[in-house]
C-alpha cells in the first residue's frame, strides 16, 4: 500500500507518520510538506520504515509522479490558525481551498482514494448538540479558516457525486497533544505553554464558560488508520470529538498540574458568545473508541514545556 500524507511535518502529520508504520507494516508512506512553517524536526528520528520525503508545493509543484500509483492520500496540508485568516482571508482560500482541488484532481486522475480534513469550527455557534446531520441552519462558520473547510467539504463531497472519487471528510476537535511539528496557536498547547512558564493564560473575554469540541491527538491519527483499514470511503463525514469541555475544565485540568497558574481576559475579533456541543456517535457506531481522555494530552504537554523554566521569556 502505498500512503501519501500532504502537511506531513505538521501537528498531526508529524504524529500520524510515526505512528501508521504500526498499523501498515509494508506500506509505502509518502510525506509531501513544502517546509513553510520550517518545522525540520518533524523528520528527526523516524521508525525504520519504508519513507520518501518530496520537498514540495501543493499549489505550485507537479506531483503526478508521486500520485501516480498511490491507494491513499491523507490530505492535512492546510493554513489552520482561524484569527489569522481574519487578517488574511485571501491566501487561506488560495491554500486551504484552491489547494485541496488541486489534490482532488490528482486523486481523480489516478484513482487515489482521499481522507479529507475539515474542522468542527464550521458549527460556529448553536445551543445544541449538532451531529453530521445538523440543519443548514447549524453550519455557521466563524471565521474565513471555517468557511474555506466546509467549502471544500461541498468540493469533495462534489467530486464523489460527480467523478466517483472515493473519500471520507473528518471534521476534527480542537487538537490536544504534543508531537514534534506541534503548532502553538491551539487553544490548549497555547495555554499549557503559557502556564509552564509562569505567564497568565490569555482568554478571550466571552469564552471562559464556552464549550467546545476537542480532539486527543492520539484518538485523531488511530481514526485515521481506522478510516483506511475498513475502508471508510464512501464520500461521508464524520465527526471526531473526544470530549466537548468549557474553557473553564480545560484551565482547571491545567490546574492540576500548575496550580498558580492565573487568567487574563482579552478581546478576540472572533466573539463566539454561544457553546457549541458536537457529538462524534455516527463514528463510534462504526466501532472506534474515542479515549474521552484529555487530561494525558494536557500533562504531556505541560511536561514537555516545563524545560524552559529557566529562561525568560
Amino acid at each position: 500500500m502505498k500512503i501519501i500524507v500532504t502537511g506531513a511535518l505538521g501537528h498531526i502529520g508529524s504524529k500520524l507518520i510515526r505512528d501508521l508504520p504500526s498499523y501498515f507494516k509494508n506500506s509505502e508512506i509518502i510525506l509531501i510538506d513544502n517546509f513553510t512553517t520550517q518545522r525540520y524536526t518533524s523528520l528527526f528520528n523516524l521508525p525504520p520504515h519504508n519513507y520518501k520525503f518530496y520537498s514540495k508545493d501543493i499549489m505550485n509543484d507537479d506531483l503526478s509522479s508521486i500520485f501516480n500509483g498511490a491507494d491513499i492520500v491523507v490530505h492535512l496540508a492546510a493554513l489552520t490558525e482561524a484569527t489569522t485568516s481574519l487578517e488574511e482571508p485571501e491566501e487561506y482560500e488560495r491554500v486551504n481551498y484552491v489547494g485541496t482541488k488541486n489534490i482532488l484532481e490528482l486523486c481523480k486522475k489516478f484513482s487515489v482514494k482521499m481522507i479529507h480534513f475539515s474542522s468542527t469550527s464550521i458549527y460556529g455557534t448553536t445551543k445544541k448538540v449538532v451531529d453530521e446531520n445538523c440543519d443548514k441552519e447549524d453550519i455557521n462558520p466563524q471565521s474565513p479558516y471555517a468557511e474555506t473547510k466546509f467549502k471544500e467539504e461541498l468540493l469533495v463531497q462534489n467530486f464523489f457525486e460527480n467523478e466517483g472519487l472515493k473519500s471520507k471528510t473528518l471534521r476534527l476537535g480542537s487538537i490536544c497533544g504534543t508531537s514534534p511539528g506541534m503548532r502553538f496557536h491551539a487553544a490548549i498547547s497555547k495555554f499549557c505553554f503559557q502556564a509552564s512558564i509562569g505567564q497568565s493564560l490569555s482568554v478571550w473575554e466571552t469564552a471562559l464558560n464556552q464549550k467546545r469540541p476537542y480532539l486527543n491527538l492520539n484518538d485523531a491519527t488511530r481514526a485515521i488508520a481506522f478510516v483506511i483499514e475498513n475502508n471508510l470511503f464512501d464520500g461521508g463525514v464524520f465527526n471526531l470529538v473526544t470530549a466537548n469541555s468549557t474553557v473553564k475544565e480545560i484551565i482547571n485540568t491545567i490546574r492540576k498540574f500548575e496550580p498558580q497558574v492565573k487568567i487574563e481576559f482579552v478581546k478576540s475579533k472572533i466573539m463566539n458568545n454561544l457553546s457549541y456541543d458536537v457529538s462524534s456517535q455516527k463514528f463510534k457506531d462504526k466501532g472506534f473508541i474515542f479515549s474521552n481522555n484529555l487530561e494525558e494530552g494536557i500533562k504531556d504537554t505541560i511536561s514537555l514545556f516545563k524545560s524552559i523554566n529557566s529562561y525568560e521569556i
